[in-house]
């Protein structure tokens, strides 16, 4: 199995064996019910589709009750679908042991919303003390963004200040440090995106 859903619990630190203190990230991943396994002849492509937390009925609509009845499982909160892979079966159970220690994973979540944000924040820019760009009487304004006589408009994709966060965020290649089977946690390497209770997937 290539991957799993999972759940931030938060971040802590282990000891290597070389008594270096590692920053390191909980995430309680599985158990995953396979929802619907899509072959190349009926799809197109193949592909497996998890469900991950449960859901009240009340709140799920009849066409996915339908769908949960099938691979006789209770409502779930979350379904990701993991292509090319299709040696499911309808019902199995995927737990955190699909992985193992010292392996390298990804971990796609939602980053944490900072909403309306200036230049500074957003991008970097020099700001109060370094003055890379701006203006002379305003050091957090973003300066100049374009030419009056020619071209006579702003470029699309100007650094300027918006939205910030709440976006899809990959964390590539960070190493499995423990793998918890018992309490189904998985604990890797460095940070992850989201806040504490966010849901992620984790693909090797």
């Amino acid at each position: 199995m290539p991957g799993i859903i999972g759940k931030k619990i938060g971040m802590t630190s282990i000891y290597s064996a070389e008594g270096k203190a590692l920053p390191c990230t909980m995430i309680e991943a599985g158990p995953c019910v396979v929802t619907q396994v899509k072959t190349q002849d009926r799809d197109g492509y193949d592909a497996v589709q998890l469900g991950f937390g449960s859901k009240k009925e009340k709140n799920t609509p009849n066409a996915l009750k339908g769908h949960f009845k099938k691979a006789k499982t209770e409502p779930k909160a979350d379904l990701v679908e993991f292509k090319n892979f299709s040696d499911l079966n309808l019902g199995d159970v995927v737990n955190v042991d699909i992985f193992e220690e010292g392996e390298y994973v990804d971990v796609v979540g939602t980053s944490k919303g900072k909403g309306f944000q200036g230049v500074v924040k957003r991008h970097n820019f020099g700001g109060v003390g370094q003055a890379t760009h701006g203006q002379h009487n305003r050091l957090r304004a973003p300066g100049s963004i374009g030419a009056a006589s020619y071209p006579a408009k702003v470029f699309k994709g100007m650094k300027m200040a918006g939205q910030m966060g709440n976006a899809r965020v990959k964390a590539s290649n960070l190493q499995v440090l423990k793998v918890l089977a018992e309490k189904n946690i998985i604990v890797v390497k460095g940070s992850v995106p989201g806040a504490n209770g966010s849901t992620l997937t984790i693909v090797k």
